[in-house]
């Protein structure tokens, strides 16, 4: 009997083990076929002492490579896009943008897992545990002047489901995501940025 019970013990850590490891291949296979994406997105940044939270939502879409675009709508109108050069910030309530090479500003940040950059080259992958109902994978930037701690990648089967990233400061940031759509149509303009008339442009 024990020898019976140690067996289906070893079965049911090695199913484990598999189905976790397949959680690191799934984002491997995302990053590899899925060219483009869309969805809509909630988030929530949750200060390091756990308590203190800030919740935004908005959309998100991508094309490969390093193209993205968040348009935050609540709380506030905010715009980041990346348009394969730089990377745009604009705040309609302050009325001013902001610049910043795509090479400065990508690098091994979590954009870069959606958007370009290397996977394998940038970030250590590791499987975890499955939680909510989504299968997990942490991927930790190999350069250690990273902003980031780790960044957590969550697949409901294939899909894109949730991204939470730790900062160096302890702060975490949850993006989930509704309605994922892989390899979507997306219009070439959404990735183009025009400073608005009379806002302060600041470049880095």
């Amino acid at each position: 009997m024990k020898t019976l019970r140690s067996l289906m013990a070893l079965l049911l850590a090695t199913a484990a083990a598999a189905a976790h490891a397949d959680a690191v291949d799934t984002l491997r296979e995302f990053v590899r076929d899925v060219k483009s994406g869309k969805a809509a997105f909630t988030q929530t940044v949750t200060a390091p002492d756990g308590v203190k939270k800030k919740n935004s939502s908005g959309s998100f879409e991508f094309v490969r490579p390093n193209r993205f675009r968040f348009a935050y709508a609540k709380p506030v109108n905010q715009l980041i896009v990346a348009d394969g050069q730089k990377v745009w910030i604009y705040d309609a309530d302050l009325n001013q943008a902001s610049s910043r090479k795509l090479t400065q500003a990508l690098g091994a940040t979590p954009a870069a897992l959606l958007a370009g950059g290397s996977l394998e080259k940038d970030f250590e992958l590791a499987p975890l545990p499955d939680k909510d109902g989504l299968s997990w994978v942490q991927a930790t930037p190999k350069a250690k002047d990273s902003a980031f701690q780790a960044v957590r990648v969550g697949f409901k089967a294939k899909d894109l489901a949730a991204i939470e990233i730790t900062d160096g400061f302890g702060q975490r940031s949850l993006l989930q995501f509704n309605g994922f759509a892989a390899n979507a149509a997306i219009p070439a303009d959404s990735f183009v940025f025009t400073v608005p008339k009379g806002a302060d442009l600041i470049e880095q």
